[in-house]
């Protein structure tokens, strides 16, 4: 007997990765029948994705556009100490809200929350309650996988929405304030100024451990605030642990003999130095798109492993910062990658770098001492 919840593809995890494959099916394949299952009450949890304008292909806006609740056009800023610059290419942020009422509003009964997986296999996913979604072909795109088989730092955070009481003065994003105490790794404040009143002050850590102490990184956001004379309420608050993967074996990570195919960080689907997913993210959703859904698993897991050969780049400087620069040091090699030319930064960001900027990145007087830097390389940290 057929149920109302088979269907010829089911994607598990309704996150960024998962929520825009099925946007995009749901415009460019609507004969697909699709199952969007989410464990949560709601899609999307609870974050803000954010990019340049750069990091996007212009034929591949439309998927994301719709998405987006802030735009600044203005470009944004970095601050160093001893060094301040403006950057005029444009930015972005995509928010949980945005994505969640696209997906409620284009897929109907065809997203199932509040639904926790107990099985997943490539062709069906048995839940905890019992029910059991027969599919075609299944994705899985639940966060990430084994981060055991990866080399990682991380990049960690807690951001807070504050309602100022008056306007905070903030005309557009800044991507990095490195001219905060430098504690736990490299250290830096992100702000997005979402209206005149309204700052989003967010405490950032590329740090060796994941272990994130809210509370202080609360105290530290206040701090930041109190100093700049910014006074509020606390509208939003989010946090999160991104991977700095700077080696490791994909085998093990998604070994051969896993049938189920990915998506998102699960496929390993993000710029190994930023941790930043939304770009491959559009990428990937896209191209899955044209895919036949017989031969998934194969197909993605090829795509991921080429993913990953091109990552290698990123990955060695991931193992620079890690491996060769002192913690309360890292900030350095940050602040001389912001004197380079606004269209190399531009290309690193969306993980396109040229060979140029390449070798570029890596030439001239280096920010860590050269002979730590090349022990590092030769001998990469477990």
């Amino acid at each position: 007997m057929t149920s109302d919840l088979d269907c010829d593809l089911a994607i598990i995890g309704g996150g960024l990765a998962g929520g825009l494959i099925a946007l995009a099916f749901a415009a460019l394949r609507p004969e697909v029948r699709l199952l969007l299952v989410e464990q949560g009450e709601r899609p999307g949890g609870n974050h803000l994705w954010s990019f340049f304008d750069g990091d996007v292909a212009s034929a591949d806006r439309w998927l994301i556009d719709p998405l987006v609740a802030h735009r600044w056009p203005q470009g944004h800023a970095v601050y160093f100490p001893g060094h301040r610059r403006d950057l005029a290419t444009p930015y972005n942020s995509v928010t949980t809200v945005q994505l969640a009422v696209a997906l409620e509003r284009q897929l109907g009964d065809r997203l199932l929350t509040c639904a926790t997986a107990d099985a997943v296999d490539p062709r069906a996913i048995h839940l905890i309650d019992g029910r059991t979604i027969r599919a075609q072909a299944v994705i899985d795109a639940r966060g990430a996988g084994d981060l055991s088989a990866l080399r990682c730092g991380w990049q960690k955070f807690v951001g807070h929405a504050i309602r100022c009481d008056d306007p905070h003065g903030i005309n557009r994003p800044v991507i990095m304030d490195a001219t905060v105490d430098q504690i736990d790794g490299y250290r830096f404040v992100y702000l997005l100024p979402w209206d005149d009143r309204t700052l989003f002050i967010e405490d950032t850590y590329y740090s060796d451990t994941p272990d994130l102490d809210v509370p202080a990184l609360d105290a530290r956001i206040a701090a930041y605030a109190q100093a700049k004379g910014w006074h509020g309420e606390v509208v939003h608050r989010e946090q999160g642990v991104l991977p700095v993967v700077h080696g490791g074996d994909f085998e093990r990570y998604w070994p051969k003999d896993d049938p189920v195919a990915r998506a998102g960080v699960r496929a390993g689907l993000f710029q190994p130095m930023t941790g930043y997913s939304l770009p491959d993210a559009v990428r990937f959703a896209l191209w899955l798109a044209n895919q036949p859904l017989d031969g998934l698993p194969a197909a993605t897991r090829a795509y991921a492993k080429a993913h990953w050969r091109r990552g290698g780049y990123y990955r060695l400087l991931g193992r620079m910062l890690f491996g060769a620069a002192m913690p309360d040091q890292r900030w350095r090699i940050f602040a001389r990658f912001y004197r380079l030319r606004p269209d190399l930064i531009q290309r690193f960001y969306a993980g396109r770098s040229t060979i140029a900027d390449r070798i570029r990145i890596l030439c001239g007087r280096p920010p860590v001492p050269i002979r730590d830097a090349m022990r590092t390389l030769w001998n990469p940290p477990a």
